[in-house]
């Protein structure tokens, strides 16, 4: 084939390449800085991790350790000036407090001596002969290490050397190993002495001794939630018009019930002649706020159900197309479940991490031959990065999530034959994600840390100038302000994530264009997606309300020893976590389809030539629940982003 046009022609040509190229060597150098930056910020992690390793003894708070030195269930090294230190302990895994019914705080430290043993007593020991008899019958030796066991009855001081008479029968806590009374009294005691070693707040004391003590109704009550939400997610996927008018009377019978009982308990404690327990008094005022707010999300919530019933068919129709999406791609409804054990793993590793941060420190003897253990310094600037990288990774993680769910959806949406959907859509999202955008999860994940971190700072100051009126009002102010910011770039970027899927441009250009189109849109998009998260919203007050009712009559019967309207609160938090996660996908979901909508109205035209990728029930159900279908014989055929030329946009495979 003859070639036309001389050197000037090849010149202009390699220009308009260059020209051409521009944008993508652009977007390719922007993800892999953020990309580096990410990476940087991880190396800087792995350091503190190592250091924390090194320096810390995590094992010390897991295993527990003696008044000594000595860590129990392990062999010891000796340390200078503490003679009882440097044992063995690889048989004595239970720490055993000698005066476990009165421990006292003294200077951030219990004033009583603690001890490694083999097992706990199980029984009531009354004297000394006692304690005699149950170190020789069971190999437990609950005086100090250098007592002689035959010595038990006969030394003088063996009532400093032994543990404060009676002994309270204890048995081992579960995952500290340590050996807790099982007296009411010193249970209750014991628990929140340990307690404020953490922190020193009396309330704070007794909230989380009521959430150790009714631990086991804390994780049955996360299950149950659990349960729930993954019941909702399949009634969502296969919804039927009954099966909403159902939801919703469930929402409000679930709505007005729990109000009813807070008032009930609340009224109950107030009149209650024995309410003179602390803990009795904290529950009746955090009963009284729990009744007010649920009063008034219940009155909320009602008008807009009232309001919006004339809506509930187009609400339906929305998810039958919404469930019709995932029904090509089931493997959808997992992904809430995958991005759940990848957080628990990486919550775990950073919570090892505080750990060993916490306990990194030298081991020096005091007066006694005891041993304490001294912070090193710097360690509080390595927690704050800690804390920023638990925040940053967090994000990340849930901003591939998002960006794994819209490039399934864009997949199957521009893809001509319906019937036959390509093939691994998710398989092939994620190796988009990994290959080419993960510089732009980055990115998205870092604007919220940004917006996450001042309000952390906040609340930490807030907390210290608490007591000061204007810095109080100042404060709150802001913390609001931040908030807001947060809660309105949270779908700014999931909507850039679509069109980053969509058009495979770096983060700026997506929300830019994603910002234009929704604008151009609003009116057509905008009462269509607000009825389906309302919907969605209704499923997660459903779960919580089913939790909380549940979480009341079980928390109900334990009114002496627990702060448990608190725990409560926390569980109905992890309800509305767990129910969130999961129905993310069809909001998700539902989000993408109308920004792939938006788009394929603005490249095509639906002649021949440039046919429609959208789906005909989606198109008659845009068209009838806007009343728009004259309006679209005139609209703008202005094309989208830089599509002049009216080419067909394309996702990225």
């Amino acid at each position: 084939m003859e070639r036309r046009g001389g050197p000037g022609q090849d010149s202009g040509d390699s220009a308009s390449e260059l020209q051409e190229w521009r944008p993508v060597i652009y977007r390719k150098c922007t993800d892999t800085l953020w990309l580096l930056l990410f990476c940087l910020f991880w190396a800087g992690l792995m350091f503190i991790t190592g250091y924390a390793v090194m320096a810390g003894a995590a094992e010390r708070l897991v295993l527990g350790y003696d008044s000594f030195g000595n860590i129990c269930g392990r062999k010891n090294a000796p340390v200078k000036g503490a003679p009882l230190s440097g044992q063995d302990m690889t048989n004595k895994k239970y720490v055993f407090f000698l005066n476990s019914c009165n421990l006292e705080m003294q200077s951030h430290k219990i004033s009583s001596l603690c001890l490694c043993v083999s097992s706990c007593p199980r029984e009531q020991l009354n004297s000394l002969e006692d304690l005699q008899s149950f170190a020789r019958n069971n190999g437990s030796f609950l005086c100090i290490y250098n007592l002689n066991v035959s010595s038990y009855t006969q030394n003088s001081k063996a009532a400093q050397l032994c543990p404060t008479l009676p002994v309270p029968p204890s048995k081992s806590f579960p995952l500290f190993n340590r050996c807790v009374p099982q007296n009411p009294e010193c249970y209750s005691k014991y628990a929140s002495v340990l307690i404020s070693m953490v922190n020193e707040m009396d309330v704070f004391h007794r909230i989380l001794s009521g959430i150790l003590a009714g631990r086991d109704t804390v994780i049955g009550l996360s299950v149950l939630a659990l349960a729930f939400s993954f019941i909702l997610v399949l009634a969502f996927r296969f919804i039927r018009t009954l099966l909403v008018h159902t939801l919703i009377a469930l929402v409000v019978f679930g709505l007005l019930f729990v109000s009813g009982v807070l008032w009930w308990l609340y009224y109950d404690y107030r009149n209650d002649p024995s309410t003179e327990l602390e803990t009795e008094k904290e529950n009746v005022k955090f009963l009284l706020g729990y009744a007010i707010f649920s009063t008034i999300v219940t009155v909320v919530l009602l008008s807009l159900i009232f309001v919006l019933r004339k809506r509930l068919r187009f609400t339906v129709q929305l998810f039958r197309i919404v469930g019709k999406i995932i029904g090509r791609i089931p493997f959808l409804l997992f992904q809430p479940l995958w991005t759940f054990l990848i957080l628990v793993v990486f919550w775990v590793f950073w919570v090892a991490v505080l750990l060993s941060l916490g306990t990194a420190g030298t081991a020096q003897s005091t007066s006694g031959g005891q041993v304490e253990y001294r912070a090193l310094s710097g360690i509080c600037y390595m927690a704050w990065y800690h804390f920023v990288g638990l925040i940053w990774t967090s994000e990340f993680i849930l901003a591939c999530q998002q960006m794994v769910i819209a490039g399934a959806v864009v997949t199957c949406y521009f893809n001509r034959n319906k019937n036959s959907p390509p093939p691994h859509p998710v398989l092939s999202s994620i190796s988009v994600l990994f290959c080419y955008h993960l510089g732009t999860a980055v990115k998205g994940s870092f604007l919220i840390t940004v917006l996450r971190i001042p309000r952390i700072v906040l609340l930490f100051l807030y907390n210290i100038l608490k007591q000061k009126k204007n810095t109080k009002c100042l404060f709150k102010c802001c913390f609001c302000w931040f908030c807001c910011h947060e809660s309105c770039l949270r779908p700014f970027n999931q909507h850039a994530y679509t069109t980053t899927a969509i058009n495979g441009t770096n983060f700026c250009t997506s929300a830019k264009d994603a910002d234009c189109i929704l604008a151009r849109n609003s009116a057509k998009l905008a009462s269509i997606s607000c009825f389906g998260d309302f919907l969605l919203f209704l499923g997660k007050v459903f779960v919580v309300c089913f939790t909380v009712f549940g979480g009341l009559m079980a928390f109900n019967y334990h009114r002496e020893l627990q702060a448990w309207v608190v725990p409560l609160l926390l569980v109905g938090f992890f309800a509305y976590l767990m129910s969130h996660s999961f129905l993310s996908v069809f909001e998700v979901t539902a989000n993408a389809m109308f920004l792939c909508f938006a788009v394929d109205m603005e490249t095509n035209d639906g002649t021949a030539e440039k046919p429609y990728f959208v789906d005909q029930e989606l198109l008659t159900f845009v068209s009838q629940s806007n009343k728009l279908t004259e309006g679209q014989k005139h609209r703008s055929t202005r094309p989208f982003h830089d599509n002049e030329d009216g080419t067909e946009l394309q996702p990225m495979t």
